[in-house]
């Protein structure tokens, strides 16, 4: 009978997080008879597709407070125009509606304001012009595009998803902070440190 193991699993030290580092541990924990009933992504580019192609049957959840920073980076708080802070509140309150409100809500903006999305202005480039609102854009499409993911949790309550990485990213803080504390110590016994502190969590 399968069983749910919260627990850290495997871990790694890498020069980089890459997809191919996914992929591996993939392998590795596939190898060890594991099996995923789902998956919570923080956006990174090219895991979404890497899981998509290899479990296309396994539920994803896209972070909600990974999609919300998304926002936040294309769109200030203090926005200067109407439909920015619109858009803005709308990521806001991802976690707190349902994604019936959430998709309802976003449909009702784009018919608002769908002519100051497509705003064009005179650009040297080849084209000849650019989005006057290239950011706000680029905020929608995220939204948009992310869409599919990002209510899973709520439509597949049996698998109890969470719809944030957040305790994976909260682990990792507590982490650096007891590094931070002894962070005179040498670097083999700072990893000595951290494998303990992952086996034990």
């Amino acid at each position: 009978m399968a069983r749910t193991v919260k627990k850290v699993l495997l871990w790694e030290e890498i020069i980089s997080e890459t997809v191919q580092v996914y992929s591996i541990f993939l392998n590795s924990l596939e190898a060890a008879g594991y099996v995923f009933s789902g998956f919570v992504i923080d956006g990174r580019r090219g895991v979404l597709k890497l899981l998509e192609n290899r479990f296309p049957q396994t539920p994803i959840q896209f972070c909600q407070f990974h999609q919300i920073q998304i926002v936040k980076r294309y769109i200030p708080g203090k926005a200067q125009n109407e439909a920015s802070r619109s858009l803005r509140g709308i990521a806001l309150s991802l976690a707190k509606i349902s994604e019936l409100e959430f998709v309802k809500n976003l449909d009702n903006w784009l018919l608002k304001y769908e002519d100051f999305l497509n705003e064009k202005s005179p650009s040297e480039t080849k084209r000849g012009w650019r989005y006057t609102h290239g950011r706000l854009r680029s905020a929608y499409r995220s939204l948009r595009t992310n869409l599919p993911y990002l209510f899973t949790f709520q439509n597949q309550p049996t698998l109890g998803l969470p719809n944030t990485t957040n305790h994976c990213d909260g682990l990792f803080s507590h982490i650096k902070q007891k590094i931070l504390i002894h962070r005179g110590i040498s670097s083999k016994r700072r990893k000595k440190m951290i494998d303990y502190m992952l086996e034990n969590f």
